[in-house]
């Protein structure tokens, strides 16, 4: 699909279901050739060996991308520029000096369709890249459907999500230029623990402000973010004018993903040797993610598959962009017509209920206003266990691509997409994180569907990450204690009501 320009020339090694090895004329189905040599895997249910797919779906080795895509570059109308919080006036490169290192302000900017990765980052990506691309056999056949699920799993690195993809070279850049500290926000803690992972390769200082409700609900996220050697912090906190203020009005407040950044950015703009880093939402975080589409389209390529249906969850967008944008590179260029699908919390659905206006990033607005779905700045979504998922605007690429038609979004309730997480792991065997599981959800509607009409789709699914520091989630939903949280009408309103009228 045009796209072999990007990878790196060197792939790592791969399993082949074409070098099955022999005994004399008796086949062994149980071994494997992996680089000449001789590997034994352990088969089950009738199914192929799943080592194979440590790099690939059956044989051809996929290389790790050396370059990440910009959607901007291919859209005919471009998405409306960030605006200054104070006058309105579209933000200029450096009016975000004082957050961001030089050249991630760059990218955020940027109509180029490539942007080379940086070799010390590729580096590091090969700790975990390229990632699985599985067949979901046995949830196919758990569901007895004649459609053909794959999904991108990306719970294999270090972190267990596909936030490092971003995490490692956002903290280069700032270890580039001299930067001593970053600071941050979290939800579920992914984010945060993919940073403070990234710090403590090159270096850097890392603060996590956590938003209360998962701070509590996940603390072996926090945990592992302190040992990477970060500060994590409950927001709202009484470390910051933004968290004080916020204590002041509700000193249980459970906390939101717009509060924590307020507080983040709040340091960084403070203090010349720090910067702050976001895990979502902004151009050049889309722009990292993009190497799990790369990487899938030349998956499907080897296996002669194309997706009919793609889809993934949605929080501020980043893990959804990352599959989904390169998908739609080649659906614009009249290649493939897959329908790219988001899905969202039922209790905080920006796409699907909110409305498309320029709005603050965070709580407090400090942040540059962004043209983008939003349920206003001050909603405070209820706790529900998907914390990554609690962002109260979507990214604002994402937004556009979805005003222009190029993708749909729905949203489910959390009990169904835990229902669908266990029958997941029943099946296939991996616990997957609470953000994950409205994709999973969404697949097993379309399988369903699939099943009453005979069709037999391709599904290609997101996997972002594992819940093995969930399970807090999943105890809740077993106990049958989880209930469905909905978002309050009149509490959307009176957020929606302090929008800021700008005309756009």
């Amino acid at each position: 699909m045009g796209t072999h320009s990007v990878f790196n020339p060197n792939p790592l090694p791969t399993f082949t279901s074409s070098t099955i090895s022999t005994k004399g004329d008796k086949q062994w189905p149980g071994c494997l050739m992996l680089n000449g040599k001789q590997m034994h895997v352990r088969l089950s249910n009738g199914f192929r060996a799943r080592a194979r797919s440590v790099i690939n779906v059956n044989s051809t080795a996929i290389e790790i991308p050396r370059q990440w895509y910009n959607l901007v570059a291919d859209l005919a109308i471009k998405p409306l520029p960030p605006l200054h919080p104070k006058t309105f006036e579209p933000v200029k490169p450096e009016d975000l000096s004082p957050l961001f290192a030089y050249e991630l302000i760059k990218q955020e900017v940027t109509d180029e369709r490539f942007i080379d990765i940086p070799e010390e980052v590729i580096d590091v990506y090969r700790l975990w890249r390229p990632t699985p691309l599985i067949r979901a056999k046995r949830l196919e056949k758990l569901l007895d459907t004649p459609a053909r699920i794959y999904y991108k799993y990306e719970g294999v690195s270090p972190a267990g999500s596909h936030k490092p993809n971003t995490a490692v070279p956002q903290v280069y850049y700032n270890a580039q230029q001299g930067v001593k500290n970053v600071v941050t926000e979290t939800g579920a803690g992914q984010w945060g623990s993919s940073l403070a992972f990234a710090c403590s390769l090159f270096g850097l200082g890392c603060e996590v402000w956590q938003v209360r409700a998962s701070y509590y609900q996940k603390p072996y996220r926090k945990l592992m973010m302190q040992t990477w050697g970060a500060k994590v912090h409950p927001s709202p906190s009484d470390i910051t004018q933004a968290g004080r203020k916020i204590l002041q009005m509700d000193p249980s407040s459970p906390g939101s993903l717009g509060i924590a950044i307020s507080e983040a950015v709040e340091i960084a703009a403070a203090n010349d040797d720090t910067k702050y880093c976001l895990g979502s939402v902004l151009n050049h975080v889309l722009l990292h993610q993009t190497v799990i589409g790369e990487e899938c389209i030349r998956q499907m390529e080897a296996i002669g598959e194309t997706p009919d249906l793609i889809i993934g969850c949605t929080g501020g967008g980043s893990n959804f962009a990352g599959l989904s944008f390169p998908f739609i590179r080649e659906k614009l260029k009249g290649k493939i017509n897959p329908v790219i699908r988001a899905v969202e919390p039922a209790a905080c659905p920006s796409l699907t209920k909110g409305v498309y206006a320029y709005d603050f990033g965070d709580t407090a607005g400090m942040t540059p206003l962004m043209k983008m779905h939003t349920l206003g700045h001050d909603f405070i979504p209820d706790p529900i266990h998907a914390g990554g998922l609690r962002y109260h605007g979507m990214a604002p690429l994402i937004s556009h691509v979805h005003e222009l038609g190029f993708m749909e979004a729905i949203s489910i309730p959390q009990t169904e997409c835990f229902q669908g997480a266990i029958r997941f792991a029943r099946s296939e065997g991996i616990i997957p994180a609470p953000e994950p599981t409205h994709a999973i959800a969404a697949t097993i509607q379309e399988a369903v569907r699939c099943r009453e009409s005979g069709e037999s789709k391709v599904i290609l699914m997101a996997m972002c990450g594992h819940g093995h520091f969930d399970l807090a989630s999943y105890e809740k939903y077993l106990q049958g204690s989880l209930v469905d949280l909905s978002f309050e009408e009149e509490k959307i309103k009176e957020s929606l009501a302090k929008v800021p009228q700008v005309q756009a």
